[in-house]
C-alpha cells in the first residue's frame, strides 16, 4: 500500500467487470493473525482493535468531522467526493505485488515508484534537511544562506533518527533515505508480497540493514515509537477504502501512537492538498479534546487528551510544479510535515 495508480481509460473500464459486494474485502480479510505476521519478538500488540473500530465509529457518528474530500481544495473539481476504489483494498495490493514479484524474479525489475522518481528524490532530500534543522534546534528555508554541514556532522545527526515508512511497498523510499544518511530504517506494509519484494530489492541493492515487517498501520502490532514516520501514498489508499472516512480516523489514532514525542510525520499525497491535510490534523486534535469533555470517557483517556494537540503543522515542500485553477495555485502532489507534541 504505497501509492495511487491512475484509473484505466474508459475503454478499459468497459471491458472490466465492476467489483461485486463479494469482491470487497472484509475487515477480517484485512487482518492477518498475529502468529503469521513477520514481526520481531520485541514487538507486540498493545491496542484493542475492536475498541479502535468502535472509537472511530463514535467519532463519525458525532457528525463534527468531515472526510478529507469535503475540505476546500485546489484540485480541479473541489466539490467532487473521493469515490471508493479497488485501490483501497488489500486484495488489490496483494495482486499488484504478486505481479511485481514475478517481474522481479523474471527480469530483475524493481517495480513502480509511486509518484515517480523525481518526487521520491525531493521527499528524501527535503526530509533530510528538515531533520538536520530539527537536530540543530532550528528550522530554515532552503535558500537562506545557512552553512553547509560536513558529511561527518550530517551522519551524526541522521544516525540518531529512527525512521518508519508505513505502506512501504517496494521499500525504495527507504533506500533513498539510506543514501541520504539515515541508518535506523524500518518499513511496514500490510501486503506480504510487498514486504517480500522490498526485502529482496534491499538485499540486491546493498541495503540489508533496512528492517521490513508485515504490519497494518490501522491495526498495528508495533509497540515502539519512531522519531520520523514517512507516509508516501498510504493515507491516499486508506481513503479509497469503502469505509474510507472511518479508516482515516483510525489512521490518525494509530499514527499518533507511532510518532515519538518531538518526532515528525511526513505525508506525501496526491489526493489531499496541504491545506486539506492540515485541516484533517486539526480535526483529529479537536476530537481528542472532545474525548476529554465526554463524561463517559475513562479517566486515563481523559488525562491523555488533556495534553497539547497531538500534531501541529511544521512545514511543506514548496518546490513541486504548480498550476492555476479558479484563481488558486496548487500542485498535484503535496508533502507536509507535522510535529508530534
Amino acid at each position: 500500500m504505497a501509492g495511487i495508480r491512475w484509473p484505466p481509460e474508459d475503454s478499459e473500464l468497459s471491458q472490466t467487470r465492476a467489483p461485486s459486494t463479494s469482491d470487497l474485502i472484509s475487515d477480517d480479510d484485512r487482518s492477518i493473525a498475529a502468529d503469521s505476521w513477520s514481526i520481531k519478538s520485541e514487538y507486540g500488540s498493545t491496542l484493542d482493535d475492536e475498541q479502535r473500530h468502535a472509537d472511530a465509529s463514535d467519532a463519525l457518528s458525532t457528525g463534527t468531522f468531515r472526510a478529507a474530500s469535503d475540505y476546500s481544495s485546489d484540485k480541479e473539481d473541489p466539490d467532487a467526493e473521493v469515490e471508493p476504489s479497488m485501490l483501497g483494498l488489500q486484495s488489490y495490493w496483494d495482486a499488484t505485488y504478486a505481479d511485481e514479484l514475478a517481474n522481479f524474479h523474471e527480469h530483475g525489475h524493481s517495480g513502480e515508484i509511486w509518484f515517480g522518481t523525481e518526487v521520491m528524490d525531493i521527499v528524501a532530500s527535503w526530509t533530510k534537511k528538515l531533520c538536520i534543522d530539527i537536530s540543530e534546534g532550528r528550522l530554515r528555508g532552503p535558500d537562506d544562506g545557512a552553512k553547509h554541514e560536513s558529511v561527518e556532522q550530517v551522519g551524526k545527526y541522521l544516525s540518531s533518527w529512527s525512521v518508519l515508512d508505513i505502506g512501504t511497498g517496494n521499500g525504495l523510499l527507504l533506500q533513498e533515505l539510506a543514501k541520504q544518511g539515515f541508518s535506523n530504517l524500518t518499513g511496514t506494509d500490510y501486503s506480504e508480497g510487498a514486504i517480500d519484494l522490498a526485502r529482496r530489492l534491499a538485499d540486491r541493492d546493498g541495503f540489508s540493514n533496512i528492517n521490513f515487517l508485515v504490519d497494518d498501520v490501522l491495526e498495528t502490532k508495533l509497540e515502539r515509537q519512531f522519531q520520523l514516520v514517512m507516509d508516501k501514498g498510504a493515507l491516499d489508499a486508506i481513503g479509497l477504502h469503502p469505509d474510507g472516512p472511518l479508516k482515516r480516523i483510525m489512521y490518525w489514532d494509530s499514527v499518533s501512537r507511532l510518532v515519538a514525542p518531538g518526532g515528525i510525520l511526513v505525508i506525501t499525497s496526491c489526493n489531499s492538498t496541504k491545506d486539506e491535510l492540515v485541516q484533517e490534523v486539526d480535526n483529529f486534535n479537536q476530537r481528542r479534546i472532545g474525548v476529554s469533555q465526554d463524561p463517559e470517557t475513562p479517566k486515563d483517556q481523559k488525562e491523555a487528551s488533556r495534553e497539547p494537540p497531538a500534531f501541529r503543522y511544521l512545514s511543506h515542500v514548496q518546490s513541486y510544479p504548480t498550476f492555476m485553477f479558479g484563481g488558486s495555485e496548487g500542485s498535484r502532489v503535496s508533502t507536509v510535515a507535522f510535529l508530534r507534541s
